[in-house]
């Protein structure tokens, strides 16, 4: 019995000559014919080549076919890991760790939108100036700014002062009443990601204005002690806890919101190309949710009708990247929607007077159990600590920001 492999046994087994001529040259004589089985070895004067079984056949040309299918697939998977790695280094590794912003250029509301239409920093408010001065140089103004930790969009302005005037829309920045201007500061600024790539979508600073950052100390203070005006180290930690608090995070700023005389700006600016129906869908998505877990409060009419207007408003186009969208609340709770394109100067997109929507809106910065920007909420939380632990009344002119 043959020990070598199937196949080369096969090839033994075929006949020199074609079936028809084995067929012509069969030996007439029966003693001299012999049976021989797969498993005999052949003769030595008859050739090792023969005709492979059909069956052989197909089941050769099965495995030759599942093996170019195989490297079909891992070329395929290879090729698309490859093409998921460019696209992640090129997106999302900064290109310069070293980078620098440039000096913000001048920019006042009585300078005309057009002079303000490639500055992404501040095109819908004045921003404030700090003098810098290095050891030998001559002393520079220049805007006073926060890093946001993006080479994209790299710093937003600290302090600017805005009014949601309607002749800013009309008559240009130039129309604007001075006295109307309202001083802003920016309580925390992080970047908005998705997905576990982290795909960066745009950059929001959450503002209050300076004048009622009183009436804000004071709210805030009240939840921990009623005679206080002021909170000391351990008192000002339960309220850190409260404000990081899933639920209780969202009481608070609810309560907040909803009874006290606060004025205070969301400010966007997209890191990539995007549209008004990306971000409103978003923003609706979140407005929705607060809804049907609070039917009681949101669950009327007035309520749809509102939502509807705010959808309304965004029924736009393109949104480029580094142009400016700022949502403004004021003391009542009115939304106002503001947006500069760089081409046609500040626009008004207009209002929604009922509260709820902006105070559903809000929370999706300050509190819950996960919120738009992480990084923003806990520069936000810092901001506060720094106000409550400062006599209620006292202006704060600068908090100190670090991304």
């Amino acid at each position: 019995m043959s020990f070598r492999a199937p196949t080369q046994r096969a090839l033994r087994l075929l006949p020199r000559k074609p079936l028809q001529q084995q067929c012509l040259h069969k030996p007439q004589n029966h003693h001299h014919y012999q049976r021989r089985t797969v498993h005999d070895a052949p003769p030595p004067t008859e050739s090792r080549r023969s005709t492979i079984d059909p069956i052989t056949l197909h089941r050769l040309e099965a495995q030759r076919n599942a093996a170019y299918k195989r490297q079909q697939t891992y070329l395929l998977i290879g090729m698309a890991f490859s093409m998921v790695g460019i696209w992640v280094t090129a997106s999302l590794i900064p290109l310069d760790a070293r980078y620098k912003p440039p000096p913000a250029k001048e920019n006042n509301l009585d300078s005309g939108s057009d002079k303000r239409a490639d500055d992404p920093l501040v095109v819908l408010g004045r921003e404030r100036k700090v003098i810098v001065q290095r050891l030998g140089e001559e002393p520079e103004e220049r805007a006073d700014v926060v890093e946001t930790g993006t080479s994209t969009v790299p710093t937003f302005p600290r302090v600017f002062d805005f009014a949601d005037d309607a002749t800013l829309a009309t008559k240009g920045a130039a129309g604007i009443d001075e006295n109307a201007l309202v001083e802003y500061q920016l309580l925390g600024v992080g970047v908005r990601t998705v997905s576990f790539l982290g795909i960066q979508v745009y950059v929001v600073g959450v503002y209050v204005a300076t004048e009622d950052i009183a009436t804000l100390q004071n709210r805030l203070i009240r939840h921990i002690t009623a005679t206080g005006t002021t909170l000391v180290a351990g008192e000002k930690g339960k309220l850190r806890d409260m404000l990081m608090d899933p639920v209780k995070g969202v009481e608070i700023w609810d309560d907040i919101l909803k009874d006290t005389n606060v004025k205070t700006c969301v400010r966007i600016v997209p890191t990539r190309n995007t549209d008004f129906h990306h971000l409103r869908d978003a923003w609706v998505r979140h407005v929705t949710a607060k809804a049907q877990s609070n039917k009681e409060e949101y669950g009327d009419e007035a309520f749809g009708d509102a939502v509807g207007e705010f959808k309304q408003l965004f029924n736009r186009g393109s949104v480029p990247k580094g142009k400016e969208l700022l949502l403004n609340r004021n003391q009542k709770g009115r939304l106002a929607i503001w947006w500069d394109d760089g081409k046609h100067g500040a626009q008004r997109l207009g209002e929604v007077r009922d509260e709820r929507i902006g105070r559903a809106l809000w929370l999706n910065y300050l509190a819950g159990k996960t919120v738009a920007s992480e990084p923003a909420r806990k520069q936000i939380v810092d901001s506060l600590m720094e106000f409550v632990e400062r006599p209620v009344g006292t202006v704060a002119t600068k908090i100190d920001l670090h991304v």
